[in-house]
């Protein structure tokens, strides 16, 4: 099933959050895709601050790959992923993301194509598209089978 969310513009952000977050249920992998400057980083940041992490911790992982927030409301785990940088699927392994996928906690990812065969079979995918013609955001939120 796929939902839209619209984001109007950034103000917009915080219900978006809410309204993906509501569409979670028991899912824990999450690929966002979307061009370089689309707002996937932003938007995590918003998603992680809404989750309760605290705004000062919900940073890229642009440096070291991968972020650990924890939520000052629930206490879950999350995990931040900027897969950027990696060279290729064996260097995903060898930093441990099939661990990460397995341990429960959420796991949001920008640049999943990167490790597209170690994905597990119930990734939501997430789409971030910019509308050019007035630099709006559309999420497209496809859920597994």
């Amino acid at each position: 099933m796929t939902h839209q969310i619209a984001i109007p513009d950034i103000a917009s952000l915080p219900e978006a959050a809410r309204q993906l977050i509501a569409l979670m249920g028991d899912y824990t992998v999450f690929a966002f895709h979307g061009e370089m400057g689309a707002g996937k980083t932003t938007f995590i940041r918003t998603l992680a601050e809404q989750l309760g992490v605290n705004p000062e911790e919900a940073n890229s992982p642009s440096f070291s790959i991968i972020n650990e927030y924890r939520s000052e409301t629930t206490a879950e785990l999350i995990y931040h992923f900027d897969l950027y940088r990696l060279e290729d699927v064996e260097e995903a392994l060898e930093i441990g993301v099939e661990d990460y996928f397995d341990s429960g906690a959420l796991c949001l990812l920008e640049w999943p194509e990167r490790i597209e065969p170690l994905l597990p079979d119930d990734t939501v995918v997430v789409k971030l598209s910019v509308n050019p013609d007035d630099n709006s955001r559309i999420l497209t939120v496809t859920m597994p089978d």
